[in-house]
């Protein structure tokens, strides 16, 4: 059984080390990294996953970012701690945290990652929305929160600030 919480500052230190683990040496360095310098994460998505046991299982953050003139989250990063892996920990962080943002007003969601595990979760590719380089335009994913929400919207994504 988990417990689905919003992410607090006391947990700050614990999530950044669960980043570290799921994560390459340098995570940091990615270019979707460059769109979240100097912004705050969406407080309200960011959410964390806690077992039985109190031990963290997962965690999810949001950032906001504009594609053209349009505003649009970002989700990511996304980990489970290994010793969770295969529960569907993160599966359950990103459908209750999109829940969450259609409830809030957002209507468009997208990220950077491997279509096979997302496309179960609504998102597709993304063909007219660039991400800083040197992203891989194929790993460019998006989900409408409401219908058509992606219908005209093309540009560079930047950081929404």
């Amino acid at each position: 059984m988990l417990r689905i919480s919003q992410e607090s500052p006391a947990d700050t230190q614990e999530v950044e080390y669960l980043y570290d683990l799921a994560f390459v040496p340098g995570r940091q360095a990615l270019s979707s990294y460059r769109l979240r310098d100097g912004v705050p994460p969406v407080a309200a998505l960011c959410l964390i996953a806690r077992g039985q046991e109190g031990a963290l299982a997962g965690a999810i953050r949001y950032w906001p970012v504009r594609i053209g003139a349009a505003k649009a989250l970002l989700l990511g990063p996304v980990a489970v701690h290994p010793t969770r892996q295969g529960e569907g920990v993160g599966g359950q962080l990103i459908e209750e945290s999109l829940t969450l943002a259609k409830a809030l007003g957002w209507q468009r969601v997208l990220l950077v990652g491997d279509a096979p595990y997302y496309l179960r979760f609504g998102f597709e590719k993304i063909a007219d929305v660039q991400m800083p380089p040197p992203t891989n335009p194929e790993r460019v994913l998006g989900r409408a929160l409401v219908a058509r929400a992606f219908d005209g919207v093309s540009g560079f994504v930047r950081p929404m600030g």
